[in-house]
């Protein structure tokens, strides 16, 4: 009897030094930092209680006292909203949260787990990269989890949340993720300030070369919160609209009442500005078109002249595409098709149907778009709607013109449902475009005195007869002029009828070959 309670001493002992794996060194740097523990991260993120630690006692063999009980990384597995989850989290007090063997040998654990489980992955990253002590050892285990998170894609979702430091091979674990949360005092990049001076001479500080913010507006971070427990937050938010796995549907939450127009719904009918080069803010047309108000969005801070994120028609999820007149007017450029392109193909890969709300008046023109490839990432947001399998439902409500009225989910290009509201203008190009090229012969030969009334009238009748919904509509490329106050209850109607659409595109190919 004494023997085992000795025997429980001992694992209570062995227990307290993996709760606290980093020792009084470790715990007094990160209290100096103002770091919670891996363990306490965690907890933040999980349902309380919940969450159950898997190789709390691993450790690199041979290494005596300087192996740590952990290896520098936490996983286990716990619940979001009752839901399961598996969540993988560095210790940046053990060896700065580098890879190790051991470190290796838990996420591919727990990726493994969570494969044969279906059932998300959240990880938490604090690393300097690969722990140089292990040499190509640290680079092998790097390959080995990328594989294993490869299968993991499109399968169930995952979520890199960033706090503090990620460096080097650190950066493509979240990269290669989902989405990529980080606080505002985060920084990422492959190489850092000291490595670019020592080669190239260049002096950057870590927050010019990689900060939050800068990696935001590049596209790479999808949201930045203020602190670390608003970004456990918005992880929990965004997983609420998703399934656990692809092979479920996600959530239903307060799913609608009967069908009945509200006070907000008829505000729509004025909401569109008489000047078609005046903007108002599309915001505030998703706030009354979907359930709740609510709207969650992903990638706020990188083109803004797109609008992607997840909203709820019925109680059930939908990822929602919208220009922004505010910005650009709500021309596409190259960026926000790259944008556009992983949001799409996101939605597809769970199941969510996709609406968009158009008004746009085309491609961005300019010399610097073209540099920037327009062409080549403009074609991946086309394949990206031609490949969704999901339903499709498209709101055109002022100016859809060009190449924006194709790609912003037309029905030739995909849609199931089409529909305009009766301020819409669906042509090849604006009327002033139009006048500067049909018209510009007229115009040289009208005089001087008379050419401002003539411009005026052959924008008239072009907007008139032309650029008008009904012609679309005429030849079945939309399928109903709709009041705007009708346009939250149509949604609901369209995606009620595109429920049990099938996803079957029978093709022998291995796969198609995107633009890249």
């Amino acid at each position: 009897m004494s023997g085992t309670r000795e025997k429980l001493e001992e694992l209570r002992g062995i227990l307290e030094l993996a709760e606290e794996p980093a020792g009084e060194t470790g715990i007094a740097k990160r209290k100096a930092k103002g770091i919670p523990s891996a363990r306490e991260r965690v907890r933040a993120l999980l349902d309380p209680g919940s969450f159950v630690e898997m190789g709390a006692l691993m450790r690199a063999p041979g290494g005596g006292k300087n192996a740590m009980y952990g290896d520098g990384v936490v996983t286990g597995r716990g619940r979001i909203d009752g839901r399961p989850i598996v969540v993988i989290a560095h210790d940046q007090t053990v060896h700065g949260g580098s890879v190790g063997e051991m470190f290796g040998r838990k996420v591919a654990a727990a990726m493994e787990f969570a494969y044969e489980k279906a059932c998300p992955v959240v990880a938490i990253n604090d690393s300097g990269g690969a722990r140089i002590q292990d040499a190509v050892t640290s680079l092998a285990w790097y390959a080995l989890m990328c594989r294993r998170q490869e299968d993991l894609s499109g399968y169930v979702p995952q979520v890199a949340v960033m706090l503090g430091k990620c460096a080097a091979g650190s950066v493509y674990g979240p990269v290669n993720m989902d989405v990529l949360v980080a606080t505002d005092k985060s920084y990422m990049f492959v190489t850092g300030p000291e490595v670019i001076k020592a080669v190239t001479g260049e002096q950057v500080t870590a927050e010019e070369l990689g900060g939050a913010a800068v990696q935001a507006r590049n596209g790479t971070i999808h949201h930045v919160a203020p602190d670390e427990q608003a970004a456990f937050d918005w992880v929990r938010n965004y997983l609420s609209y998703l399934p656990t796995s692809c092979l479920e549907q996600p959530p239903v939450v307060n799913p609608g009442l009967e069908p009945e127009l509200t006070s907000h719904d008829l505000e729509l009918n004025s909401i569109i500005p008489d000047a078609d080069k005046v903007g108002y803010d599309m915001h505030e047309i998703l706030l009354r078109i979907f359930d709740d108000g609510d709207f969650h969005e992903i990638g706020a801070d990188t083109a803004q002249n797109l609008i992607t994120g997840f909203a709820r028609v019925d109680g059930r999820s939908v990822g929602v595409v919208a220009n922004q007149p505010q910005v650009l007017g709500g021309a596409l450029d190259a960026q926000c098709s790259d944008k556009a392109t992983h949001f799409i193909r996101l939605c597809n890969a769970f199941g969510l149907p996709l609406v968009f709300v158009v008004d746009t008046p085309g491609v961005l023109p300019g010399v610097e778009e073209e540099r920037n490839g327009v062409i080549k990432r403009g074609g991946r947001f086309f394949r990206a709607v031609i490949e969704a399998t999901v339903p499709i439902v498209t709101i055109v409500t002022r100016k859809a013109y060009g190449g924006g009225y194709a790609v912003m989910g037309c029905k030739q290009l995909g849609a199931d449902i089409s529909l305009a509201w009766p301020t819409a203008r669906i042509a090849v190009m604006g009327a002033e475009s139009m006048v500067g090229i049909i018209g510009r012969k007229q115009l040289e030969a009208t005089p001087v005195e008379q050419r401002a009334a003539v411009r005026q009238q052959m924008i008239d009748f072009y907007n008139a007869t032309m650029a008008t919904p009904w012609i679309a509509a005429e030849r079945g490329y939309v399928d109903a002029v709709i009041e705007p106050a009708q346009t939250r209850l149509e949604i609901r109607k369209a995606l009620r009828l595109l429920r049990d659409k099938s996803a079957t595109k029978p093709n022998p190919r291995k796969h198609s070959l995107m633009p890249v």
